[in-house]
């Protein structure tokens, strides 16, 4: 049986807003993708996947759409966007894009329809409920502050948003929602897009007893309701055999409040769901100061742990979606390595070779093949996104934390440190706009930039390149089994992928010391590493090394 295409993919993730900006107005566009598409395919990726570039608000930076089948004229038009697939096609790119199917934005017509009256035929395409005891219909908590339920004078009920106020939850209970979603993404289809990322996926199932959670930080508790409910599987089976199957479609879940078993669950290749999720174990976990902020390092012994179950669980049974950052994640050189000038590049790269030598899928986001990293901005002016702004008010003026600790969070883990602009060189704005950019752009984008590595054969850029042409080359590190070994180092991660007589062995240093290691002997071939010379017996800071062995 042939395997899946998309098993044997690398993904290149634009954020189109912050990608490049062709016509000056500060912010990137879909022509500006269009003319960096000769450096995408540089890097030897297949897949191109777009964020929202629908028309919105852009209260959520186009996650609050309020209509699927236009273009919002921030980024260009549907002629821009017909062009850009074309060309993609036409340079062996496949075409990837995210479809928000939990909410809308509350200026979508269905929902301007939808609260104009208890009786109107839209009503029941959101979720909306009664008050209780003078309040809300339950005590939860919305994932970007305040109440997730928000009273609607004209109809006197309370509607349901997962996000923000203006992101109201669609009501997939509702026949007739589930079609019209299923109808966007087949046109969309049509239109040559060949893969969806599907925006908080596991949450279009609520348990419909709308209990109260049990008492959290400022609200109750609501995700045990929220996501993974009793009916995800039934609807997903659904969206599969209407839309993916058919057509061959890539599609991977954003799934945040997942285990291993429920991503058996999504992957199962004999269940018909999805291709791959995306966790957040990995990005989630260490010790919080208040819900999802933290300003401390992520615990290493606990990344490796969340690694290891999920490639010993999904194996033979599913398929891993492998990322370090995104769109709403910080930059991985930051969050999990060293970002200090000394050891920068090294730990990009490194960090690059332990996740592309995983069994799963890579996503490469913008700028982590540069070692792009957080911005640190110094002041809450500095930062656009709405989920950062909302969090620190909120918690600053209930006194959970003060303002200098709020900041350090959001220089830590803020998603606006995935979102500045890309750093094309070192000229003015870092190449991204002639205009004054939506963002500020990173200062250090004058010696971490793309022109200064595409001249440089021993830059990041050029190391991902190589990390992604072994993709091609040798299928032990697609197809083979993972194996993990030294599982009570303080800071080497290792593991081995076997395959028929092949066997890789992957070293990576979490440190910025030397680390003893007797692994990786005489005997192997040395397929790549971050280090031209080796110390016998040791791992050097950030250092990562990985060999192939014929075993006889």
């Amino acid at each position: 049986m042939q395997s899946p295409w998309w098993k044997e993919a690398v993904v290149y993730q634009v954020y189109p807003r912050s990608f490049y900006d062709s016509n000056g107005d500060g912010v990137g566009d879909l022509n500006g993708v269009l003319q960096k598409l000769d450096y995408i395919t540089a890097l030897g990726v297949n897949v191109l996947w777009l964020c929202p570039v629908y028309a919105s608000p852009g209260l959520d930076n186009g996650y609050d759409i309020s209509d699927y089948y236009a273009i919002d004229p921030v980024f260009g038009t549907m002629e821009d966007m017909e062009k850009l697939i074309a060309a993609a096609h036409a340079k062996g790119l496949r075409m990837m894009m995210d479809v928000v199917a939990n909410h809308t934005s509350s200026e979508h017509p269905w929902f301007i329809q939808s609260r104009a009256g208890r009786d109107n035929p839209y009503r029941d395409f959101y979720i909306w409920r009664d008050g209780k005891n003078g309040g809300p219909p339950t005590n939860w908590g919305s994932i970007f502050s305040g109440p997730a339920w928000t009273l609607d004078e004209t109809t006197g009920q309370y509607y349901m948003h997962s996000f923000l106020p203006e992101q109201p939850d669609l009501n997939w209970e509702n026949p007739a929602v589930r079609e019209a979603i299923f109808e966007t993404m087949l046109w969309w289809q049509r239109k040559g897009v060949d893969g969806f990322r599907l925006d908080g996926i596991n949450m279009i199932s609520k348990d419909q007893r709308f209990l109260d959670g049990e008492p959290a930080t400022l609200y109750g508790n609501g995700f045990p309701y929220m996501y993974n409910g009793p009916r995800i599987h039934e609807f997903l089976r659904e969206m599969n055999s209407r839309v993916f199957q058919p057509h061959d479609m890539l599609s991977v879940g954003e799934t945040s409040h997942v285990s291993v078993e429920h991503g058996r669950l999504y992957t199962g290749s004999e269940r018909g769901e999805l291709s791959m999720v995306f966790q957040f174990m990995h990005v989630d976990g260490g010790p919080r100061l208040a819900d999802k902020w933290t300003d401390r390092p992520f615990p290493f012994d606990e990344l490796r742990h969340i690694f290891n179950s999920w490639q010993q669980g999904l194996q033979g049974v599913g398929w891993n979606g492998l990322y370090w950052s995104n769109h709403d994640q910080p930059r991985p050189a930051s969050r999990f390595g060293n970002d200090s000038p000394l050891y920068r590049a090294a730990c990009a790269k490194m960090l690059g070779t332990c996740l592309h030598m995983l069994q799963g899928t890579p996503y490469i986001f913008q700028g982590e093949e540069l070692g792009m990293t957080n911005a640190y901005f110094p002041y809450l002016s500095d930062y656009r996104d709405r989920e950062s702004i909302d969090a620190f008010q909120e918690y600053t003026e209930s006194g959970l934390l003060n303002e200098a600790e709020m900041l350090r969070c959001l220089q830590v883990i803020g998603r606006d440190n995935a979102r500045t602009p890309m750093q094309w060189s070192a000229g003015e704005n870092a190449g991204f706009t002639s205009g004054t950019p939506w963002l500020s752009v990173n200062p250090n984008y004058r010696y971490i930039n793309a022109e200064d590595q595409l001249n440089d054969p021993d830059s990041v850029f050029h190391y991902y390149r190589r990390l992604i042409a072994l993709r091609r080359t040798y299928p032990i590190i697609v197809h083979g089994d993972f194996h993990p070994l030294l599982e009570d180092d303080p800071g080497i991660y290792a593991y081995e992928r076997r395959l028929g007589k092949e066997r890789l062995l992957v070293l990576c240093s979490f440190t910025a010391a030397d680390a003893a290691c007797e692994l990786g002997g005489d005997g192997g071939k040395e397929l790549i590493s971050n280090y031209a010379c080796h110390k016998k017996g040791l791992l050097q800071p950030y250092e990562a090394r990985v060999l192939l062995y014929e075993e006889g």
